[in-house]
């Protein structure tokens, strides 16, 4: 039986590769710096949940024990996790090695390394350390995650204004469709290619307009749509449609689908 062990595996994207691993019937374990508590939603009956720190290697040996395969899903957005994020995954990607672990899959961003906003360098810095890896390695990169936009409408309905950023278009996909694709990467045959890169979308691109209207009307929230502009980096990345990969629609799970699962995110 394949063992796979999920780095941040009580994350968005990483439970649901937990859950999808589970499903599968392969031995999951899970390596987190707060493992959850047999009564905590994100704890899934069957994952053997381990205590480690990629920042110090704590653990670290006793996740990876026996695992054929690692998937990185760490999300550092924040303090010393993003400043540390790819030294991180190379203390990650270390422990794998002596742990005799065959392959890494890596969860990153679409073209991180064309914008220079904080976190997508981190995630860039981090995809470098994995392409030195002397494991066989896959990043998948992903289009923007449909809670994305979401936090943003909730926000700003509090205040009955939902910020829309001009010139704004995205491609947004699901978590579960971003686990399943980590999940088919981690499985897959070994390749000649050592070390690999692909980026996986959404099935729609639309204008933030859209999705805020999609978002309103499925929410019953009140709230104005106030058109703003995005100023910064982030805005330049927005505009020059970077975070759209029109062909890879890899995602079946739409805007629309995945609210309608969401009560949370209403």
């Amino acid at each position: 039986m394949t063992t796979v062990c999920v780095a941040g595996g009580t994350g968005q994207v990483g439970r649901e590769v937990v859950r999808l691993a589970l499903d599968a019937g392969l031995d999951v374990t899970v390596l987190s710096r707060r493992p959850p508590s047999g009564a905590s939603p994100v704890h899934r009956d069957g994952a053997r949940y381990f205590q480690a720190d990629v920042t110090t290697s704590a653990g670290l040996a006793e996740a990876l024990q026996g695992a054929d395969v690692v998937i990185d899903c760490l999300e550092g957005q924040f303090g010393k996790a993003r400043r540390k994020f790819a030294d991180g995954g190379a203390r990650l990607l270390a422990a794998a090695t002596v742990a005799g672990v065959r392959k890494a899959v890596l969860l990153s961003i679409i073209n991180c390394d064309q914008s220079s906003a904080a976190f997508y360098v981190s995630k860039a810095d981090k995809e470098r350390v994995y392409a030195l890896s002397s494991l066989e390695t896959v990043v998948v990169r992903a289009t923007q995650f449909h809670s994305l936009v979401t936090a943003v409408f909730q926000a700003g309905s509090k205040v009955r204004l939902i910020p829309v950023f001009k010139g704004a278009r995205f491609q947004t996909i699901s978590p579960a469709n971003v686990a399943s694709e980590l999940l088919a990467e981690a499985l897959r045959e070994p390749s000649e290619e050592r070390h690999r890169r692909r980026t996986i979308g959404g099935p729609d691109i639309r204008s933030m307009r859209e999705l805020a209207e999609i978002w309103r009307k499925a929410s019953g929230r009140a709230g104005l749509l106030v058109e703003v502009p995005l100023p910064g980096e982030m805005g330049r990345y927005l505009r020059k449609g970077l975070n759209l990969v029109p062909s890879q629609r890899t995602g079946t799970d739409t805007f629309e689908s995945w609210l309608a699962k969401r009560e949370d995110s209403l």
